[in-house]
């Protein structure tokens, strides 16, 4: 600015030099012209006087150096001329100034010639005998007049523009200096021209409206960033060149995303076949939702188009969901196998009632048979309502309808007890149970933990041989109650531990049908553990006996 200012000052002050300097000479020139059409009036008048009183001797006596004079007869001949020979001049009588003196007692004109840069100016005057006195007198032209001051004038002309450039520069300066120092942050505060006034409110305006949407901008961004970082899901964010504009630390995780890495096209994040199916059906203007397995858990991908407001048509882009279906799909396949499981158990008992019953409908059975097959219906019915009550119960604890009036219950004598009811089950089938320890108090519902203890001693004496000991043992170890369950039975294989807390899963499935149960106490174990976020730890080995440890957060 401060050079354009300079430029402009310069510009204007040689313009007005130049024009100056024209106007001058123009002025100068036109009065010297004047000055010396006046000068020949004069010298005319005093030439009359002498012609008229002298005649031709007058001539003889002038000395007229400045001008030239030239007597003219009344036909245009010459009679005298004092820078020539009138003999050889020719006739004057069509010459202007002459013309006019003959008609109008006195005349004037102006000859100018290019080859020598002067014109001659030319009064005439017709005197009282009829003929005419010419003075003439020359002057150099105005480019000549110039061409001779050139030196002082270019002289002055450097020095004006010296001078000129000084003030000029610091003129522009001192005009741009209030300028330079406007904060732009804060222009009502800063003193400068009146005149910008206006325009400086315009901007603090314009400042704060642009601060305050800025700050909104800001708080978006941070809640935007602070929902998707904190988001499970993963999240990427396209435009309808598949660059990506934004995604989540989950994302990075669930793609192994190098975060020392800036990554800019999606498609280099995932290569299958879904997940390219997937963007580009977005990117097409459909919803789209695709599986993908990746490091051996199932993801969700959910894509969704973005187009312009008001303009359904113009894409700029899609927003991608990967959302982690592995439990999901897991509890599906758990839901489907347990209702095959359920449908399995339930038709098993309810055949052999429906057989049993059968057979004595058609009397075939014999009277004295038939306190036999009574005594088989109803075991088979007693194993129905007992497979029912545990269906019921692990519904109720998947659901968090368990009576939740929890209290402090002691851990010792609550497997003392359990070991009294299973004592002459115990006998039978020729197994040792007893419980010691220290007491252990422990915040639960009593009904809850009192099926965990028992499921757990049941499978221990089911599945133990004879001579085989089962021992309980409660202690408390700093604020946590643990309770160990340890039998000398069959043993449960390495790769079978991590399913035996599934419905109706059971390891050795001959063996379980030859004693009995739902297949269902161990997930009442799990689901009751959860309940009083209490951890299940496993140990055992083929024919070595199994160990359960359940630790509880103590009262």
């Amino acid at each position: 600015m401060t050079r354009k200012i300079f430029q402009s000052i310069i510009a204007v002050v040689i313009s007005v030099l130049l024009l100056s300097l024209a106007l001058i000479t123009g002025v100068l020139y036109n009065h010297f012209e004047t000055a010396m059409l006046d000068q020949l009036r004069t010298t005319a008048q005093f030439a009359e006087q002498g012609v008229e009183q002298e005649g031709m001797a007058y001539f003889d006596s002038l000395h007229a150096q400045n001008c030239r004079v030239t007597w003219i007869a009344a036909d245009g001949t010459v009679k005298y001329d004092n820078r020539s020979d009138p003999k050889t001049m020719e006739n004057h009588a069509d010459r202007q100034e002459v013309r006019e003196a003959m008609e109008n007692n006195s005349g004037t004109s102006v000859r100018r010639s290019s080859t020598l840069s002067e014109h001659t100016m030319y009064y005439a005057k017709r005197l009282s005998d009829g003929t005419v006195l010419r003075l003439s007198m020359s002057q150099r032209s105005v480019l000549f007049l110039m061409g001779g001051m050139l030196s002082p004038l270019v002289f002055i002309f450097l020095a004006a523009c010296l001078l000129a450039g000084v003030l000029s520069y610091r003129v522009s300066k001192k005009i741009v200096k209030p300028l330079s120092e406007i904060d732009l942050k804060h222009p009502e505060q800063v003193e400068t021209y009146d005149e910008l006034s206006p325009f400086l409110q315009r901007i603090a305006a314009q400042n704060r409206e642009i601060d305050a949407r800025m700050a909104e901008i800001r708080k978006q961004q941070q809640e935007f960033s602070m929902i998707t970082e904190n988001m499970s899901e993963g999240l990427f964010v396209v435009d309808r060149n598949y660059q990506i504009l934004s995604y989540n630390k989950s994302a990075m995780q669930i793609f192994g995303m190098d975060p020392r890495q800036e990554h800019e096209n999606l498609l280099a994040v995932n290569r299958s076949e879904g997940f390219r199916n997937a963007v580009d059906s977005a990117l097409k203007g459909r919803h789209t939702q695709e599986n993908l397995e990746l490091n051996g858990r199932v993801y969700q991908i959910i894509a969704n188009a973005v187009c312009q407001p008001d303009f359904a048509e113009d894409m700029v882009g899609a927003v991608i969901l990967v959302l982690d279906v592995t439990e999901k799909e897991a509890q599906e396949q758990y839901r489907r196998e347990f209702t095959a499981n359920v449908s399995h158990e339930l038709k098993t008992p309810l055949t052999s009632i429906s057989g049993i019953a059968e057979i004595i409908r058609n009397g075939i059975v014999k009277p004295e048979d038939i306190p036999h097959f009574a005594g088989k219906i109803y075991d088979e019915s007693q194993r129905l309502i007992t497979l029912i009550g545990d269906i019921i119960k692990l519904s109720r604890l998947d659901e968090n309808q368990v009576p939740m009036e929890r209290e402090t219950v002691d851990m010792l004598e609550m497997a003392r007890d359990v070991v009294q009811q299973l004592s002459s089950v115990a006998r039978k089938s020729g197994v040792t149970l007893v419980a010691n320890g220290s007491h252990g108090q422990v915040q639960g519902v009593r009904q809850v933990l009192g099926e965990m203890v028992y499921n757990l001693c049941e499978n221990a004496v089911k599945y133990n041989r004879a001579g085989g000991r089962v021992w309980v043992d409660v202690q408390q170890v700093a604020d946590r109650v643990v309770l160990r369950v340890k039998d000398t039975g069959i043993g449960i294989p390495a790769a079978e531990q991590g399913r035996i807390f599934e419905r109706f899963y059971r390891v050795d499935k001959s063996h379980s049908k030859a004693v009995g149960g739902t297949g269902l106490g161990l997930s009442i174990v799990k689901h009751g553990a959860a309940l009083h976020h209490a951890t299940i730890s496993v140990s055992s080995e083929p024919e070595q006996g199994t160990e359960i440890t359940l630790t509880f957060p103590a009262a």
